[in-house]
């Protein structure tokens, strides 16, 4: 009987898990139409304010368990360091890279890279094997968000220049997608060597602010120079960086890293469509084939594995 009522309670913390890092996704999904507001504001500076200003917040409002768990956080100073050192490196990549190649095939190469950078981390440094369900998830995510930027890739294009530009805009998504898997993944090493999910992630991002937000000094001009760009700037710290950020720490208590990047391939999707009913782009059919297999990725993400293969794979690994 205990194991059962402590199967259901797992399940059911598994299940809030991916629903928190579902709803994350959903927030940062909202930061493309949001900047449309103020395109004034260079992209560096509103990447390095959001994740700074929401990595202060995070220690602001985990103080007490970051003290607490401050020793588990610097038990591993290297992770702590590669974690912190992603966290600050990722929203100058991700900018950038969709400056330089375009919005669209910056956010493609930046997303769909990091569940694959979050499986070769949990595979090389945890030791953790990929599951068939996580590949077969990948492959529908990945061509599914390679159509949802056809969808828009004319315009897309237009933005890119020179050719050159465009693959070092490229180079730059993967560094993102890199960085953003292994911030991923430094939480998640926290978290199992028993930090709290808050202070895990506020250790990282206030970390990473010591580095973001001087860097505004350069770049961060037009961050308020009025009524809107301050509503933009203030929104994209507090709701999708500071609340997003508490909901995915909460998910990876639960969920492994690679499964968490996979789920956040719900982000692009809900980018798109905000972009198509509150800026009013004109999308591709093919997108919207795109969308469903993404989807279909994370539909199969939230279904068991039929009871007969869980048993043939464990007799296989016994």
């Amino acid at each position: 009987m205990s194991n059962r009522v402590e199967k259901a309670v797992n399940t059911s913390d598994v299940v809030k898990g991916v629903l928190a890092i579902v709803i994350a996704s959903f927030l940062w999904g909202t930061t493309g139409t949001a900047a449309q507001f103020a395109p004034e504001i260079s992209p560096l500076a509103i990447g390095a304010f959001a994740m700074g200003m929401g990595g202060v917040l995070l220690c602001v409002s985990a103080r007490k368990s970051l003290v607490k768990d401050a020793p588990i956080l610097f038990s591993t100073p290297l992770t702590f360091l590669f974690g912190s050192a992603c966290v600050a490196i990722y929203p100058l990549a991700f900018y950038s890279s969709m400056r330089l190649s375009g919005v669209a095939i910056g956010t493609v190469v930046s997303i769909a890279s990091a569940p694959l950078f979050a499986a070769l981390l949990e595979y090389f440094l945890s030791k953790k094997p990929v599951s068939l369900k996580w590949f077969i998830s990948f492959v529908f995510g990945a061509f599914g968000i390679g159509m949802l930027a056809m969808g828009k890739a004319q315009d897309a294009m237009a933005l890119s220049a020179l050719k050159n530009e465009q693959m070092f805009g490229v180079i730059l998504g993967l560094i993102a997608g890199l960085t953003y898997a292994g911030y991923s993944w430094a939480a998640k090493q926290h978290i199992d060597e028993g930090a709290n999910s808050q202070s895990a992630m506020a250790g990282l991002f206030g970390c990473a602010a010591l580095v973001l937000l001087p860097s505004l000094w350069f770049t961060g001009q037009n961050l308020f120079a009025n009524t809107v760009h301050t509503s933009v700037s203030l929104y994209m710290a507090v709701v999708p960086m500071f609340l997003g950020y508490l909901l995915f720490g909460y998910g990876l208590r639960t969920t492994e890293a690679s499964k968490a990047t996979l789920i956040t391939l719900i982000e692009p999707l809900v980018a798109t469509l905000f972009a198509i009913f509150l800026i009013g782009e004109v999308f591709k059919p093919v997108g919207w084939v795109g969308m469903m297999l993404v989807c279909f990725c994370l539909l199969i993400q939230s279904i068991k594995l039929p009871s007969a293969f869980e048993g043939a794979r464990h007799k296989a690994t016994t």
